[in-house]
């Protein structure tokens, strides 16, 4: 059941992205983290998980289809490096966030008094659910032209600075050169369900934890804790390096 302040909230979140649903209901569920089904008393309400499973489909299809029609000359590596770097975690997330999807989100108090509205995954979860509420709802050309209007001016800048390559490698070469050490990385913590869980590692360069990331995967969040470490580098040797 959407109430009167759920039908502002919609309207309000439809006007911002340029995007009109047909099916309110559908939009709605694309914003439900599962821990908002925790606190309310509705039955048939639905988290958005299974949107999210479609809108990562659909988003791979359409970056996919702009880099393969963008750049005829690139062989298949680039193109899958340039669009994992497209849709990673943190890019979705950056894009959510000025998007202002967090303002947006059905979650609990609590998981909103921990931070939820801005944790990374979270963010990134949402703009793929609502992806895949878009597509459902209004078809693959409204769904491309939110990616194209969104998302794909992030890509030029990735393929002309190769903002692709990995980040834990371009570290690795880094701490090399400076240091002759190589980076390690730790598992700060885990949280969550199989099926959801979150992971925190830490990336060590000599004694020192310099930075930690967050992913769905300890892979995934290795890779952003070194992003991060590569962002911070001139504080890190300040903090940590200089005498």
């Amino acid at each position: 059941m959407i109430t009167n302040n759920d039908d502002t909230k919609l309207q309000t979140i439809q006007d911002s992205l340029n995007v009109h649903f047909t099916n309110l209901s559908l939009l709605r569920t694309s914003l439900i983290h599962r821990s908002y089904i925790n606190e309310i008393d509705e039955d048939g309400i639905s988290n958005n998980e299974r949107l999210e499973f479609l809108g990562d489909a659909v988003l791979e299809l359409i970056v996919t289809e702009y880099l393969f029609a963008r750049y005829p000359d690139r062989p298949e590596g680039e193109l899958t490096s340039f669009r994992a770097a497209t849709v990673k975690t943190t890019s979705l997330a950056a894009t959510a966030e000025a998007l202002q999807l967090g303002n947006y989100i059905y979650m609990s108090k609590g998981e909103e008094a921990t931070g939820g509205r801005a944790r990374p995954y979270i963010l990134a979860n949402t703009f793929e659910a609502l992806l895949g509420a878009i597509y459902i709802d209004r078809g693959i050309d409204m769904a491309r032209n939110f990616i194209t209007t969104y998302l794909i001016p992030k890509i030029d800048l990735i393929v002309q600075e190769r903002l692709d390559i990995d980040s834990k490698s371009k570290l690795q070469e880094i701490c090399q050169e400076k240091f002759n050490i190589t980076p390690s990385y730790e598992l700060i913590s885990s949280s969550g369900p199989d099926h959801a869980k979150v992971f925190i590692m830490g990336l060590k360069i000599d004694r020192h934890i310099v930075a930690q990331g967050q992913g769905r995967n300890k892979q995934e969040a290795e890779q952003n804790a070194a992003e991060k470490a590569i962002l911070e580098w001139e504080s890190i040797l300040k903090q940590y390096f200089r005498k």
